[in-house]
């Protein structure tokens, strides 16, 4: 392909409403999709969801297999592969939440076959984007994957997630106003691509977020502000698909939320992590991060680093190291990343410890 081809893969439909994941085998014969399929799930809440699913392709006069996962990792990826080709499968649904959808879509993209979202839990933009984060490869960052031929969102079904992960979500769109501002700072420095567009569509979740933040702040989340922020989350997926790489969704925050990782094993939700990164992010760039901030609190979500599990020390460390997660990636962290002095100023001023 030539250099200045900008190649676009889009999902050829998403259905968003209410008991929706009964319409699945319709949409998958309408689409052509194919007539044997793998479902892909964990092994708690998600594995009866996905026997829904199976009961309904099943109903429809499609062949279908299960198969559970326990993490988003090489290892579980190639045994859903495995299972794919033993039976001879054409599709693949990843049914639940990151560690369900990143292996099938992974695995889909490995052995060529057709991938199916179905999320249970709204705490991550990779509903419907085309890359796929697995936790053992090279580093802990996002690489690219199948795009979701077809999107499944029930809301009946996403409604029932556990609050944290509903605003986990909502902090991984927060993170879209430091990961735009991050692009533009590489295409005025680096001459990269940037894709206005991509970029506006990515602004759009997180203001949505934003605008309707007091939706969230309820004990009781309304059905209403949860199909926002599905919608939200598939937006922002569509955005990297649009600009061909996570650019419009992930910057320095997710450089700090996966150092965060790095650091300390995984303490929290990739969101959670996010939110913590968000707020560096913006405060390095001179913007209002303080009304960040306090958005973030009111809806409860994570502001401190002892909100997701971790010392003040091991922020220190992680911001420190943030920069060395994508080093190809240029980010308001600049190359050589912050100094431990200026670490220990920032946690101070942000009050993150």
């Amino acid at each position: 392909m030539d250099a200045d081809t900008h190649r676009i893969d889009l999902p050829k439909r998403i259905i968003i409403g209410n008991g929706v994941v009964s319409e699945t085998p319709n949409h998958i014969l309408e689409l052509g999709l194919g007539r044997r399929i793998v479902v892909v799930c964990g092994h708690g809440a998600t594995n009866s969801y996905a026997n829904i699913v199976k009961d309904h392709l099943v109903d429809s006069g499609l062949e279908s297999w299960i198969v559970n996962v326990s993490k988003a990792s090489t290892d579980e990826v190639a045994k859903v592969s495995s299972v794919a080709r033993e039976v001879g499968a054409e599709v693949l649904i990843g049914v639940g939440g990151g560690k369900a959808i990143d292996a099938a879509k992974y695995a889909a993209s490995r052995s060529h076959m057709k991938f199916i979202s179905i999320p249970t839990t709204p705490s991550h933009d990779g509903i419907a984007s085309p890359f796929a984060s697995i936790r053992d490869l090279d580093r802990p960052v996002s690489t690219k994957a199948a795009t979701p031929a077809l999107v499944i969102a029930d809301i009946d079904i996403i409604s029932k997630a556990p609050r944290r992960n509903i605003i986990a979500g909502c902090c991984d769109l927060i993170g879209k106003f430091s990961a735009v501002l991050d692009w533009r700072l590489a295409h005025r420095l680096r001459g990269e691509y940037y894709g206005e567009y991509a970029a506006s569509l990515a602004l759009l979740s997180a203001k949505h977020i934003v605008k309707y933040s007091e939706w969230f702040a309820v004990k009781d989340i309304p059905v209403e502000a949860i199909r926002v922020l599905v919608e939200a989350l598939i937006s922002s997926g569509i955005a990297m698909a649009i600009a061909g790489s996570t650019r419009p969704a992930s910057g320095s925050e997710h450089m700090i939320a996966h150092a965060i990782d790095v650091v300390a094993d995984y303490p929290a939700l990739h969101g959670e992590e996010v939110g913590i990164g968000s707020i560096v992010a913006l405060y390095l760039h001179g913007r209002n991060w303080k009304r960040i901030r306090n958005i973030l609190r009111s809806v409860g979500a994570a502001v401190r680093a002892k909100d997701v599990g971790i010392s003040r020390k091991q922020l220190i460390e992680a911001l420190t190291i943030a920069h060395k997660i994508r080093p190809e990636r240029y980010t308001i962290l600049g190359e050589q990343g912050i100094s431990i002095e200026a670490a220990e100023k920032i946690v101070h001023i942000l009050e993150l410890d």
